[in-house]
């Protein structure tokens, strides 16, 4: 297979909202009645370039012998509040209280695993555990 063939074969298992302008509008519209859909798209774009920032230095510390100093340190916070900045406006996007997604977290957590953390239950899950 050439990549101009592969070129059509993902074309044609891309979204017609992927694919086109005015059909992204459309779901923007739909998706806007209920959230904020561009404070939604800031957020999710923005959450995953900054964990992706935050990836990068840590790959960096593991695979690449880059040394772990107070400098490196301060960058890993400065991306690490530049994921919660984003993950505030996802909340916010949603309509969410970021207390109640913490506490919904801590209850999803608590029902899955007790109070301690189990291989087990991380892979085999309950039936409508996210």
């Amino acid at each position: 297979m050439d990549l101009n063939e592969y070129m059509r074969f993902v074309e044609s298992v891309t979204s017609s909202a992927s694919n086109n302008l005015d059909e992204f509008v459309s779901r923007t519209t739909i998706i806007n009645d209920a959230v904020n859909a561009p404070l939604l798209l800031t957020a999710a774009i923005g959450l995953g370039s900054e964990s992706g920032e935050f990836q990068e230095i840590v790959k960096k510390l593991f695979f690449q012998g880059k040394p772990l100093t107070s400098e490196t340190m301060f960058h890993m916070k400065r991306e690490l509040g530049d994921i919660l900045w984003y993950w505030v406006n996802a909340c916010r996007a949603l309509g969410y209280e970021p207390r109640a997604v913490l506490q919904e977290n801590i209850d999803k957590l608590t029902a899955r695993y007790g109070t301690n953390f189990s291989t087990e239950r991380s892979e085999v899950r309950a039936e409508g555990d996210l």
